[in-house]
Parts: C-alpha cells; sequence; structure tokens
C-alpha cells in the first residue's frame, strides 16, 4: 500500500514520536528526582540531541514526547523562560541565553503515559498528534550526533512507494539470542552500490522479526536499533494489540501484523554511528566520545582525565 508524504495543500507533513514514561532505573537513585532524559551529555540534556534529530527529516515539523505526569520536569526544559533568559544577557551571558532560547523554541508537545504498558502502548499514547500521517518513532536512550539515520530511512522509503522503514545493525553471531532478529532478503542499497547484505547501506525487504532466536534458529544477525518510519496503519493495529511479551504491548507485535498488509524494508547501518546513553557505563561513554569529538572541548577534557588515563 502506498503512503505519500504530502498533506492537501502539497507540502510534507509529518512528526516524530519520542517515548519517554520510562522510570529510568538503570540510573536511580539519580533518575529519582531527575528524569534520565535530562541527563547532560555534554552542555545538552540526552533528550534535545534525540529531538533535533527527529526535527533533521524533510516534512518532519513537530515532535511528539510520550512523557508520564511524574516527570514535569521534561516539560519545563522545553517551555520558554524569558525571565531566565533576559537574566542572562543582563550579565553578558549571550551565547548561553540564546542556547535556552533554542530548547524554549523547539516544536515540541506531549501527551502521557502513566500506566506503563509497553512501547507499543506508548506509541499508541500519541495517536490522535499524528493526523493519520506516517510518523517517525526514535527510542530516546540513543542519539545519532550527525541526525542523518532518519533521513536515510526517509530515502529508502520513498523509494518503495512510501513503505515502512526500520533502521537495523548486525550484532555477532552469538549474540542474536539477546535481541529481536529480521527476516527477510537484501534488495539493494542506499545509493545503488554494491554491498554485502549485511553491511552498512544494505536495504532489506522485511518478511518477519523473530525474538531472542538461538544462534541456529536466527534468520540473519540484524536487529532493530530504535529507529521507526511507520504507515500510519500500524496506529489502527495497536488499538487491537493484545499483550505479549513482558505482559506489555510490544510495538513489534504490531509490526508483524502490519507485514500481512504492508511492505516494509529495514536499512542496515553503522551501529556506533550513534550514541548510547541506556546505561550509566553507556552514556559515561558517550560523554567521553562526544568530548573528544569536539574541537572546543577535546583539549580540556584530556587534560581533565589526568596524567594516568590513556587514550587509545
Amino acid at each position: 500500500m502506498y503512503y505519500h508524504f504530502m498533506n492537501h495543500e502539497g507540502t510534507l507533513n509529518m512528526k516524530s514520536i519520542i517515548p519517554a514514561a520510562g522510570l529510568g532505573t538503570r540510573f536511580l537513585p539519580a533518575t529519582k528526582c531527575s528524569p534520565k532524559e535530562l541527563l547532560p551529555v555534554l552542555d545538552k540534556p540526552v533528550i534535545q540531541y534525540v529531538v533535533e534529530e527527529a526535527l533533521e527529516p524533510e516534512g518532519v515539523d513537530a515532535v511528539v514526547i510520550v512523557n508520564s505526569h511524574e516527570k514535569p520536569q521534561i516539560e519545563s526544559y522545553f517551555a520558554e523562560d524569558k525571565a531566565f533568559e533576559d537574566m542572562l544577557r543582563s550579565r553578558g551571558k549571550g551565547a548561553l541565553a540564546d542556547a535556552v532560547h533554542e530548547a524554549g523554541a523547539l516544536p515540541v508537545s506531549f501527551v502521557y503515559q502513566d500506566d506503563p504498558k509497553g512501547l507499543g502502548h506508548a506509541v499508541y499514547c500519541a495517536k490522535d498528534e499524528m493526523d493519520g500521517d506516517p510518523f517517525f518513532v526514535l527510542l530516546g536512550d540513543y542519539f545519532v550526533p550527525d541526525r542523518q539515520m532518519c533521513v536515510n530511512m526517509q530515502k529508502v522509503s520513498r523509494e518503495h512507494n512510501g513503505a515502512s522503514v526500520i533502521a537495523v545493525a548486525p550484532v555477532p553471531a552469538d549474540q542474536v539470542n539477546r535481541y529481536g532478529i529480521i527476516a527477510g532478503e537484501c534488495v539493494g542499497s542506499l545509493d545503488g552500490a554494491a554491498t554485502a547484505d549485511e553491511e552498512e547501506g544494505a536495504v532489506w525487504k522485511v518478511t518477519g522479526m523473530v525474538e531472542k532466536p538461538s544462534v541456529e534458529e536466527a534468520p540473519s544477525h540484524l536487529f532493530i536499533v530504535g529507529r521507526y518510519l511507520l504507515s500510519p496503519r500500524i496506529m489502527d493495529l495497536l488499538a487491537t494489540q493484545g499483550k505479549g511479551a513482558g505482559g506489555e504491548i510490544q510495538l513489534t507485535d504490531a509490526m508483524l501484523r502490519l507485514l500481512d498488509e504492508e511492505e516494509m524494508y529495514a536499512l542496515v547501518v553503522d551501529p556506533d554511528q550513534g550514541c548510547d546513553t541506556g546505561t550509566p557505563a553507556a552514556w559515561a561513554a558517550t560523554n567521553a566520545r562526544m568530548a573528544l569529538a569536539d574541537p572546543a572541548q577535546r583539549a580540556a577534557f584530556i587534560e581533565a582525565l589526568g596524567k594516568d588515563v590513556k587514550l587509545g
């Protein structure tokens, strides 16, 4: 089935969903009072990186964050605070005031998932905001600094009649039993160049998904990395989706039902293209990686590490 990206006025019209209602238990006690989404990576919270990435594809003009009423701090962060900006400017801190203003001006709105029932339920909570259009879903504990992953997924979708597209990445064979693995076949590549089936840029037609298969049963070595471009039909399926693994409404289960009706494709990405912040160790490593990649931060970061720390 073909889904276009234009509204009735002939302009692009899409939104992105970021689920952010989780408790962040891996970061307790730090997240007792401060949501994990607001943990900083250098000078910005994780969720701002994800919002900026979510707005990068052509036609995406708004982001819907699925929040919990227990986490009002996220909404406060994205709210305009002219008094604070004026105070900063009065003290000669114009650049900082501009950064605060930029966060408050991002086109972000909120819906609520106060009873966590799984990723599928979180996505469904934003149904009324999607206006029956295709939409992106970006998981909030992973961001892509160059913001191109969703852009490339949109390109693949357009080349396949507006089909749903997921981002996948290779995992070693002995680790497939830790992930949801796709089934299907390689049908081309992002740029048209020859590429191995599971190398970056390969495009697969998805025929199924297997949750945590054994090495012998795994149909591929490709797992979903937390970026989805989905047709609006998925919302109809989520409305009737029963509980799955963990007693929760799983997005993957609805996507399997979608495969019975529509084509779906997967774009193979380099897992190192993104930054993981889902665990304390990964979050710390992401801060280090970003500091080393930032010319304004690198020298000071290395100096702060001290002489006893050796960089590879």
